[in-house]
């Protein structure tokens, strides 16, 4: 058996913008396929701001962006790789749109702020028309209203101000500038008022960025008409999808975009959403079309793909307004015999077991769903063939991708962390953070402590970036408690407290809950602890959601001095999972709540928290813990085994747009931990002759442009100017302390922008030869563990860049670029690496095997290996045994977890595929050298793709690693 075809072996990412567009794109195609990957990974494609570099501001669903070159140039782009053997996986952006100047842009939103709610665009944003008198807020005006009183004017039917045009209700034209104004559906206001007067949901704290209410099913259809025609098409193959956890269902949403999919491609038997499975009953069979391109051909035919108008069509007001159920509706959630989760349809019918770990979902709704035995791969409807789907999920070290999500996985923030760790030296840190406490003297929740820190930012945060959101929640809590005699004595005040002190204690991004589903009594659930639970219409909370909520009200007690008060953190809690009742401020309750505090969360800790704690900028990632980055062997095999056994389809990645700095300057970061005490001296002589405005600016400039590896300004400047708005420690975004800034760029311009050459040698001679070896392993990692490896553009050789918008620049791709040392090593590894996945995808993909090798010896802590197997091309049916691998203390499930490898009896037959990195290579060097340390290999003679070593047995780390710090064998 082969991997499934759905499912790409390496994405390639690409940052779409003016300068570029789809035909910069196409050029580059001919390189792209000669570097091994299988699909290009583009940017958002849809209509955005004029001039926008990243194109997350939607504001036309139904056009493909003109200034990228229009559908025209997209399905060029489409053609030209097909010929080459690519695919597209397109980013999408359901959770909201722009609110651009000039607001016509944005034709449905235009659309309300010309009718107000009686507008059949209403339902398309998530206002709350009950709030600023029935009036949308707009904070747009520079100052106060009668500051800018005279920058007003009506021109050509419309209002403007600067670049802002908005309509003007019918019939009000000709009014005194007093009355129009007062005679609109929105309200001009001052910018500032967004803060605590916003009455329709954002994007985090980004009021330009309007929500859009996707759970409602003529809003989804109308929204993703465009996307699902390019998919009926061929043109689109597979979707990332941007931000889930702003979405009110995210469960709903994706399931109803899976069933979308399949009824527009009109696949029958392909793997469900690229999990790796074929959908139960499938019979498709694999077709290569004219062109190259790929799908999949139901055998007997196919039915036919709804035709797309490509206009705004909005249906009568009398859909689901709450998210998607299983088609036919009226389900109920039981908890059968033997703790198996399944959903029965009222009025009986029977259950199909899940098959293969897929879950079915029965056509029509008149089947049971049932969770796949073992988790981990989502329900994959009957009959369907969904593309293969990732979410843009950013998981805690310690949390799980709910498994009834029907996707492939995550986009891979979640292997970015466990793969950055196993670089990170946790006694060298323990000694930074020490040295860095002592150099920068922070105060303990002003970066000092990491816990404190984060605590301290999202109290911060909660009570003002998101006073308005907080102030929505409130309202409607009021309502709930009005509504029932039990709960009318919780006053408005004590409600605003409880929803702040929940939210500043969650530990993940959101918590998933529905109005009924099982754990709504109050987090005392009906089944097991810790089971996956499902709900017909909407995702339910998780054991782990209930227990999570039940600990964060038992602390958030606290928060008030009279016992009897504090019962309204009770409240709040059954609130928040959907307890209270099934009403429409119920439910909206319990959506709000997750998604403010997803908003929280990354307002909060990834904008604030991770610019204010320093000691080592590098752990300071999107998907990171700051507080424990270092992640040791033992803990990264076992986190590849859960992702091999549970979602060996997901992605990873390295570096992506919004990573706060690329992996190989991450790689020049971590090596600091080998050498703390020469980092401590270091930037104590640099302060010294270039002093700077405080010492937690010294610390973490000379620590960025460390990962540069040399002192640019004008990418260094903009970026810590950026790093020190963010920690708001002394400025700003939104108050500004001019002064400072601007001794922030002078300190920059006359210490690391213009320190002598002298200074990047003697730092170079002490990094660059573990920063090597960082890099170098950390890709290799990246590309051969379990999962679709996604490069970022430019990766494929040593890239160093900085926050947005440093990540961005367009790159030079197309050509062949002259590299030397590291960058040419890097090259030669990747292309080694994705070409192998690109021949045997088996080796790699669902139903591959993964298992740790374990070198032996004084210095095999350094050694980190692992062997990728497939399935037995004779037979079609794998040839692997099991073997307990040790865990370690976070595998919180057992102590032990089961994979797959060759068995003595299969070194004749299929192959596989052996990485090899070294880790803390400068410790190893301290210790001596890899000495007498040697690495078992599996039975068989293999040979290293790098250097075209052979070996055999127990071959010596010291000759095997002699040339390259990595190696990639196969058996030959």
């Amino acid at each position: 058996m082969t991997a499934d075809p759905g499912t790409p072996t390496a994405t390639y990412r690409l940052q779409l913008q003016p300068a570029f567009p789809f035909a910069a794109a196409e050029r580059a195609v001919p390189y792209l396929a000669s570097l091994g990957v299988s699909h290009l990974h583009l940017s958002p494609v849809l209509e955005a701001v004029p001039g926008s570099t990243h194109g997350y501001d939607v504001v036309d669903h139904r056009a493909v962006r003109a200034e990228l070159g229009g559908e025209q140039g997209l399905r060029s782009l489409a053609r030209t790789a097909r010929a080459h053997g690519l695919g597209l996986i397109v980013d999408i952006v359901p959770n909201h749109m722009a609110a651009p100047a000039p607001e016509r842009l944005n034709a449905p939103l235009w659309e309300v702020l010309r009718d107000g709610p009686e507008s059949p665009y209403a339902r398309w944003f998530d206002i709350d028309w009950q709030a600023q008198g029935g009036k949308v807020l707009l904070p747009v005006l520079g100052g106060p209203l009668g500051e800018e009183w005279e920058r007003l004017r009506v021109e050509d039917g419309t209002l403007r101000y600067y670049d802002h045009a908005f309509p003007l209700r019918p019939g009000t034209e000709g009014l005194p500038l007093a009355g129009l104004l007062d005679a609109q559906w929105y309200r001009l206001c001052w910018w500032r008022l967004a803060r605590t007067e916003l009455n329709y949901r954002r994007f985090f704290t980004i009021s330009e960025l309007i929500a859009v209410r996707v759970e409602d099913p003529e809003v989804f259809d109308a929204t993703h008409a465009t996307l699902l025609r390019l998919m009926r098409d061929g043109v689109v193959d597979g979707l990332r999808i941007d931000h889930p956890d702003g979405l009110a269902d995210p469960e709903g949403y994706l399931r109803r975009l899976d069933r979308a999919v399949r009824a527009a491609t009109g696949q029958a038997g392909a793997g469900g959403s690229g999990r790796g499975a074929a959908s139960e009953g499938g019979s498709g069979r694999w077709t290569t079309p004219e062109g190259g391109g790929q799908r999949i051909t139901p055998e007997g035919g196919g039915g036919t793909a709804p035709e797309s108008s490509g206009g705004w069509e909005i249906a009568p007001e009398d859909g689901d307004d709450h998210g998607a159920a299983s088609e036919g509706g009226s389900g109920r959630w039981t908890a059968p015999e033997g703790g198996r989760q399944r959903i029965t349809p009222e009025g009986g019918g029977t259950a199909r077991e899940a098959n293969g770990g897929r879950g079915a979902a029965s056509e029509g709704g008149s089947g049971r769903w049932t969770a796949p035995e073992g988790g981990g791969r989502g329900a994959a409807p009957e009959g369907g063939g969904g593309r293969w789907t990732v979410v843009e999920k950013i998981l805690a070290r310690d949390e799980r991708l709910p498994d009834t999500w029907p996707v492939a996985g995550t986009t891979g923030y979640d292997a970015l962390h466990h793969i950055d760790g196993l670089f990170v030296d946790p006694d060298g840190l323990e000694k930074l953070t020490a040295l860095y406490r002592a150099f920068a003297a922070p105060p303990a929740d002003l970066g000092g402590d990491w816990a404190a820190t984060v605590r301290r930012a999202a109290h911060e945060v909660v009570t003002h970036e998101l006073a308005a959101e907080v102030a929505r929640l409130t309202r409607t809590a009021s309502r709930i408690c009005a509504a029932d005699p039990r709960l009318r004595d919780h006053a408005p005040w004590a409600l605003r407290t409880a929803i702040r002190e929940l939210l500043v204690r969650l530990p993940v991004y959101r918590p998933y809950a529905s109005v009924g589903g099982p754990f709504a009594s109050g987090g005392r659930p009906s089944t097991p602890v810790g089971e996956p639970h499902a709900s017909v219409g909407g995702p339910s909370a998780t054991g782990a959601d209930a227990m999570m909520l039940r600990s964060a009200a038992a602390d958030a007690r606290e928060a008030f001095t009279v016992e009897q008060e504090a019962q309204v953190v009770h409240v709040v809690r059954d609130a928040a999972l959907g307890g209270l009742g099934d009403g429409p401020d119920h439910r909206d309750f319990c959506a709000r709540f997750a998604q403010t505090a997803a908003a929280l969360r990354a307002k909060s800790v990834e904008d604030t928290a991770f610019y204010r704690y320093a000691p080592l900028l590098s752990a300071a990632e999107v998907g990171g813990d700051p507080g424990r980055p270092a992640v040791s062997p033992e803990e990264f095999h076992a986190f590849a085994v859960r992702r091999s056994r549970d979602w060996p389809a997901t992605g990873t990645v390295l570096s992506t747009h919004d990573t706060k700095r690329s992996a190989d300057a991450r790689a020049r970061l971590a090596a600091l931990t080998e050498c703390p005490a020469w980092w401590g001296r270091t930037v104590a002589e640099l302060t010294r002759s270039a002093p700077a405005p405080d010492p937690h600016l010294a610390w973490t400039a000379w620590q960025t442009a460390l990962a540069l590896g040399h002192g640019d300004a004008e990418r260094l400047v903009p970026a810590v100017l950026k790093a020190v708005r963010e920690a708001g420690l002394r400025t700003t975004w939104t108050e500004r302390n001019a002064a400072y800034e601007a001794e922030v760029t002078a300190f920059l311009e006359a210490g690391p922008c213009a320190a002598d050459p002298s200074v990047w040698t003697a730092i170079g001679a002490e990094l660059d030869g573990p920063a090597r070896a960082n890099a170098l392993g950390a890709a290799l990692l990246q590309l051969t563990m379990p999962g679709v490896p996604d490069l970022y553009m430019g990766t494929e050789h040593i890239y160093t860049a900085l926050v947005d918008p440093d990540n961005r620049r367009p790159p030079e791709l197309g050509g062949e670029p002259a590299a030397q040392g590291p960058s040419a090593e890097k090259l030669l590894l990747t292309r080694a690496a994705l070409r192998l996945h690109r021949e045997h995808p088996g080796w790699f993909g669902p139903g591959s095997g993964y298992a740790p090798l374990t070198a032996e010896g004084p210095t095999a802590a350094h050694c980190t290996a692992f062997v990728r197997t497939g399935t037995s091309e004779r037979t079609g049916t794998s040839e692997r045994t099991e073997t307990p691998v040790q865990t370690g203390a976070s595998e919180r499930m057992g102590a032990s977890v089961r994979t797959n490898v060759d068995g003595p009896g299969t070194a004749g037959g299929e192959r596989g595929a052996v990485t090899v990195v070294t880790r803390l290579s400068r410790r190893l060097a301290e210790a001596g050298g890899w000495g007498a340390t040697r690495l078992p290999l599996p039975p068989g003679r293999w040979r290293d793709l790098l250097t075209g070593r052979t070996a055999e047995g127990a071959v010596p780390l010291e000759e095997l690693l002699s040339r390259l710090p990595v190696a990639l064998l196969v058996r030959i």
